[in-house]
């Protein structure tokens, strides 16, 4: 699984803290979603993909 945070945020023309606030987390913390360091759970997925103006599906992609 990877998760496209950045390709998406690029799209909208958004910064890291932008994203962060509209998620309503710490700058850090979406940084390492966005660096694939770490996994947000689900509450935190949903809120990430509202941030980016989509949704949690279309934010994953199954690359096995």
């Amino acid at each position: 699984m990877k998760i496209l945070l950045k390709q998406r945020r690029q799209e909208l023309k958004l910064t890291q803290k932008q994203v962060a606030e509209r998620a309503n987390l710490a700058e850090s913390a979406y940084q390492r979603y966005e660096r694939g360091d770490t996994m947000p759970l689900i509450g935190m997925a949903i809120r990430i993909a509202k941030a980016l103006e989509t949704t949690v599906e279309e934010l994953y992609i199954d690359n096995e």
